[in-house]
């Protein structure tokens, strides 16, 4: 019984094994062989077509990955199709029944590879053609722009402030736009008048579009020419010339920001605002004041938004403009607030939508007004209006630390940065950030990367830092290099140097600059915060709270930070102290 099981078994697996030689017999009578090595061929050099070719014509990468896919897919119907049918002098015929062909007949295998190629070839059309693929979730860098600064073509090369401005109205559009992220006016004029090229641009804006022009300015005829680039391959996306008189301006704005629009393919979730246009002549002065006061030229800027709106009374883009020069300059609070206030009232009465109104009203309420909640309001309303607003997510980074809303704080400094990351002031100030955070290594680090950016660039940071380490010799002659720097005139630095001086046992180098100080405040401003920061440092309790008492009749946006400021910490434990921030504001009645 045994031996007879045996027997079967053997003649079972012998049968296995002549069945497995008679199919792969007859895949090779039937040409798959030749088929699959053909088809491993052809689509190997359709790949590197694909591979190679797409790019040039600006074909998109899913093309070439759907490219593979079908060859893969087509494989295994390949096979079949090489089993099933077989090519004969009367045509396409089923393969059972048919005799084995002779080796010429054989040789036509490649027809087989023919039929294929062509199937796939219109099989990817149709799959290219109606085949839309689902987009995958968005990086941060691919609906992202960086708005370089136009180049002056006008013969007599007296456009700059025209250009500058043209450019930055576009990228105030653009920066309005859901879903593209804008890169701040600051990070990219950085590269205004140097030979980089465009991918250097956008690796260091951490951008994938750039949009460059150039403006011709001849009387009241313009010629406008831009282009967007798509910086990971070099391509041009879209590119236009405009020429019209000087009071089609503003609709060659809104159609380049558009056309901008389209060529990224983003759906515009509203319609673009209706901004409110001033007439031809106060345009032209709203421009030159933007561009003084970009350049930190605010008397030049002041001036020119008051011509403007001597021409416009109701140009809101001046009177946002003045609000903005009033807070950067040199006029003490008590003058310069209420002028800002006023005029930033004005802009936001002719147009709500002006998010850097909005920031500007949130400064002044901050800084000024201390009415925080009011203060935060208009920072969210500044940020909802325009998301890619570098500067309401910077100010507001302000008002939270002040609150000692820490971690708030660094999110809001963080997009700022994120927003504008060639701006040495914003990286900057996530150095002062993490001072007021105590976190003093931190705070090195990050003034570190702004010298990077800018070896000249001013940095008191470095000696207050080294002050908490307490470095004091260290921080004495940091401060001292600063003041040279600053041409001897700053009296925060002159402060900051005194303080030093104070906390390091030197008395007398301390009091003679607050004699220095009190003689400067018979001719500018000087802040009797500063004052106040020294007789802390020298231990003299009365005198500091005088003169606090002093900055709280001036106002001075410093005070913001009473509760955070490092150099008050020898006076917290004083009632007057916790008296003098619960007047501000900064501690809640109980």
């Amino acid at each position: 019984m045994l031996s007879k099981q045996r027997g079967l078994d053997k003649a079972v697996a012998g049968e296995s094994r002549l069945n497995l030689k008679n199919f792969f017999a007859e895949l090779k009578r039937r040409n798959v062989y030749k088929v699959a090595v053909a088809y491993a061929i052809v689509g190997w050099l359709l790949v590197q077509i694909a591979t190679q070719v797409f790019p040039f014509f600006e074909i998109p990468n899913w093309a070439v990955r759907l490219v593979v896919l079908v060859i893969i897919i087509g494989f295994p119907i390949a096979l079949i199709i090489a089993w099933a049918f077989e090519l004969t002098p009367e045509g396409l015929k089923r393969t059972e029944g048919l005799e084995a062909r002779s080796t010429s007949s054989r040789s036509r295998a490649w027809i087989y590879v023919a039929l294929i190629a062509g199937t796939l070839s219109v099989a990817l059309f149709f799959l290219g053609r109606f085949t839309a693929p689902k987009p995958a979730p968005e990086t941060t860098t691919i609906k992202s722009i960086a708005v370089l600064p136009f180049v002056d073509m006008s013969q007599a090369k007296d456009q700059e402030y025209f250009c500058d401005g043209i450019s930055e109205e576009i990228l105030d559009a653009l920066a309005k736009v859901e879903g593209l992220r804008v890169v701040a006016r600051t990070s990219s004029f950085a590269f205004k008048s140097k030979n980089a090229d465009v991918n250097e641009i956008a690796q260091k804006l951490n951008v994938r579009n750039v949009l460059e022009g150039s403006l011709r300015r001849e009387g009241n005829r313009i010629r406008i020419t831009a282009q967007l680039i798509d910086a990971h391959d070099g391509f041009h996306l879209w590119s236009e010339t405009y020429e019209r008189e000087l009071q089609g301006v503003f609709s060659v704005q809104d159609e380049i920001t558009r056309a901008i629009v389209n060529a990224l393919k983003i759906k515009l979730a509203v319609s673009l605002p209706l901004r409110n246009q001033p007439n031809t002549e106060a345009h032209d002065l709203d421009l030159k004041g933007r561009y003084f006061l970009n350049k930190r030229e605010v008397k030049k800027a002041i001036d020119y938004f008051h011509e403007a709106l001597a021409k416009d009374a109701n140009d809101a883009v001046a009177y946002a403009g003045l609000a903005e020069a009033y807070t950067l300059g040199p006029l003490a609070p008590r003058e310069a607030m209420p002028k800002a206030k006023e005029a930033v009232l004005h802009a936001l009465a002719i147009d709500d939508g002006l998010s850097e109104a909005h920031t500007s009203l949130a400064y002044v309420t901050c800084f000024y007004d201390w009415d925080w909640p009011a203060a935060e309001r208009e920072f969210k309303r500044a940020i909802e209006l325009n998301p890619n607003n570098a500067d309401a997510h910077h100010w507001y980074s302000h008002y939270l630390l002040g609150q000692q809303r820490i971690e708030e704080s660094l999110t809001q400094s963080k997009r700022a940065l994120e927003l504008s990351p060639f701006d040495v002031l914003m990286t900057i100030h996530m150095a002062w950030h993490y001072l007021y955070a105590r976190q003093y290594d931190q705070a090195f680090d990050q003034v570190g990367k702004a010298m990077e950016m800018d070896k000249k660039f001013w940095r008191p940071w470095y000696g207050l830092i080294l002050e908490q380490q307490r470095k004091y010799p260290e921080a004495i002659g940091q401060f001292q290099k600063d003041l040279e720097a600053a041409g001897g005139g700053s009296s925060s630095t002159k402060a900051n140097l005194a303080h030093a001086y104070a906390m390091s046992g030197n008395r007398e180098a301390a009091q003679k600059i607050i004699a220095e100080l009190q003689e400067d405040a018979k001719s500018k401003y000087v802040s009797s915060f500063d004052i106040a920061v020294v007789q802390a440092g020298l231990g003299d309790k009365d005198q500091a709270f005088v003169w606090l008492e002093k900055a709280y009749e001036e106002r001075p946006s410093a005070l913001v930070y009473l509760q955070v400021e490092p150099r008050f910490d020898n006076l917290r434990s004083d009632p007057r102290f916790t008296e003098l921030a619960r007047r501000i504001g900064l501690i809640q009645q109980k």
